[in-house]
């Protein structure tokens, strides 16, 4: 059985690589606050695969199999959020599969025997395919999304940039001020993770930035690949970002421990928030391009 840091290191002998016409589309669904991507492996049926800048490798991570053939895979441990022991799954290298009309080569294909996500709606997860590749352009208003060359982005003054930071999981950073008693604002930092569909997680630990708003209630706050979280949940006066205001901001509380494998991180930025901008990720540059769209006044 290959340990966990083995399946989340990208092999070094073969780059990823992505072919397409120039800056392709993909479209996608809005489910659960998730963004849901068509995904094919050779000529298997479509997979409802979640886009997640919180997968660092290249790759693809399936919950539910739909009988396709791995070649030359080997037995591995997946670790996730929760408390329980990792899942057990099959993986392949230098394999390919498709989102949408776009196809992803030489790419890690990781395929759960376990039954920790067994009854998901979705069938898996991809990201840093996407994101290490292209800078991403995700427009909520039209549930599109452009993958563009470094070289062939212009983006206007009515985007805002925020500036992202990685550390040696290729997941991106991000500051921000919250306020959580209406008593004064503190700064946080986050890690943005597209597959949470709650607006903000913070993490719940012994020595902590922020205080604890009054009035939170006892919550399941959902299953990751170890097992199930249970937390607290309520609402936050503002979280800013940049120049952006949202107020009363439902929030989860989770036990750091449990939820987030991440040292140092204040919380996470899900994706009930950055639905309401349309975004531009940009890795290579460590920038983020955000603008209000239609969903922007919605009330959390």
């Amino acid at each position: 059985m290959v340990l966990l840091f083995l399946v989340l290191c990208a092999p070094d002998s073969q780059a990823p690589s992505a072919t397409s016409s120039p800056a392709p589309h993909i479209p996608f669904q809005l489910e659960r606050n998730k963004i849901i991507l068509p995904v094919t492996v050779g000529n298997s049926r479509e997979f409802k695969v979640i886009l997640d800048t919180g997968m660092s490798f290249e790759g693809l991570l399936l919950y539910n199999d739909g009988a396709i053939t791995l070649e030359n895979a080997i037995e591995v441990l997946v670790p996730g959020a929760g408390a329980d022991t990792p899942s057990t799954a099959r993986m392949a290298e230098s394999a390919s599969f498709r989102v949408g009309d776009v196809e992803f080569t030489n790419q890690r294909i990781i395929v759960l025997q376990s039954e920790t996500m067994k009854g998901f709606p979705s069938d898996g997860v991809t990201g840093y395919s996407l994101f290490g590749k292209y800078i991403v352009e995700v427009d909520y208003d039209n549930s599109l999304i452009t993958l563009h060359q470094s070289e062939r982005i212009e983006v206007d003054t009515s985007w805002r940039v925020l500036s992202l930071t990685f550390k040696d999981n290729k997941i991106p950073w991000i500051e921000a001020t919250i306020n959580t008693t209406g008593e004064q604002d503190v700064p946080v930092s986050l890690y943005i993770d597209l597959a949470s569909s709650e607006a903000l997680e913070l993490l719940v630990r012994e020595h902590m930035t922020f205080e604890l708003p009054d009035d939170l209630e006892d919550t399941y706050l959902g299953r990751g690949l170890s097992g199930d979280i249970y937390g607290h949940e309520g609402k936050i006066p503002s979280l800013k970002l940049g120049s952006y205001e949202l107020v009363d901001v439902l929030t989860a509380f989770a036990p750091a421990e449990v939820r987030s494998k991440q040292e140092g991180a204040d919380g996470i930025l899900g994706n009930n928030t950055l639905r309401r901008f349309n975004c531009i990720y940009d890795y290579e540059n460590q920038r983020l391009y955000i603008k209000p769209n239609s969903f922007f006044s919605e009330l959390f």
